[in-house]
């Protein structure tokens, strides 16, 4: 096994392309993304009920993994100060282990 970063990023999904070019400067090799909904600090949203993914007023939580931690914590720092002083969103990092590192 091998230990990369995680990046996660829950966000409106309005954002979604935005944060993608973020993750992209940033050199990642790609992104997953899918419906998110919860309850946080801007009340509760749920997936099921708000338009799904394809729907601008959806939230999304996006999973990137890195091979470096300076990297995942440059790309939460960059998305942060971009865009959570007018959207709601959180970012956090998880440790990982992967099998293929060359694809990171």
């Amino acid at each position: 096994m091998h230990h990369i970063s995680k990046v996660v990023v829950i966000t409106e999904r309005i954002l979604l392309e935005r944060v993608a070019e973020v993750i992209e400067r940033a050199g990642a090799t790609g992104y997953t993304y899918v419906a998110a909904g919860g309850r946080g600090a801007r009340g509760k949203r749920t997936a099921s009920s708000r338009a799904q993914v394809s729907g601008l007023d959806a939230n999304v939580k996006i999973e990137v993994l890195v091979s470096d931690r300076a990297r995942a914590e440059a790309i939460c720092d960059a998305v942060a100060a971009e865009f959570f002083d007018d959207y709601s969103g959180i970012t956090y990092l998880e440790p990982v282990e992967i099998l293929r590192p060359s694809k990171f």
